[in-house]
């Protein structure tokens, strides 16, 4: 690591220049006990094929921070254009923690009992198999241990520029 002083940027800034990289859209999602937890990111990343590892960076005063580390146990639901609202209700913050996929149509995955939503265009569950600190959040990742791929996938939806797209 260099000694020289890090040069101050301006978060405004450099809160508009990430936003001009379209991502896609996903809803992670975890069980603790009997309480689904889920949380809209964009902040996901493929990190290997051999073992599969993907991960997510999570706030880490998010209540979903403490849900996901408990849990061990975590999926991904890649959501079609369709699923704006659904994307814009578990973004919300200080939305109800009991019932917040009671309007979603979801179910338990196979592998790990994680809710993942039903209108996806993919799904992963994974294992936790390591957590790094990274300033204000925390990068989980995790053993992909179950995928499954819609057989009739529709548009995918992005977030780009602050708000939510569609990409064929």
């Amino acid at each position: 690591m260099s000694s020289e002083p890090v040069p101050q940027v301006d978060e405004g800034e450099y809160r508009r220049a990430v936003s001009r990289f379209a991502t896609g859209v996903t809803v992670v999602t975890t069980r603790v006990g009997h309480l689904d937890h889920a949380m809209t990111a964009n902040a996901i990343c493929s990190v290997s094929l051999d073992p599969l590892l993907m991960l997510v960076s999570v706030e880490r005063e998010a209540r979903f921070h403490d849900a996901i580390i408990d849990a061990g146990v975590w999926g991904v639901s890649v959501l079609p254009a369709s699923a704006r609202g659904t994307a814009q209700w578990l973004a919300t913050r200080g939305r109800p923690l009991h019932g917040q996929l009671d309007r979603v149509p979801h179910h338990q995955g196979e592998a790990t009992g994680v809710p993942l939503l039903s209108e996806a265009l993919a799904h992963l569950e994974l294992r936790t198999v390591q957590t790094h600190l990274a300033g204000d959040h925390t990068l989980v990742v995790g053993n992909v241990v179950s995928v499954q791929i819609s057989e009739h996938p529709g548009d995918a939806l992005i977030y780009y520029r602050g708000r939510f797209g569609a990409l064929p």
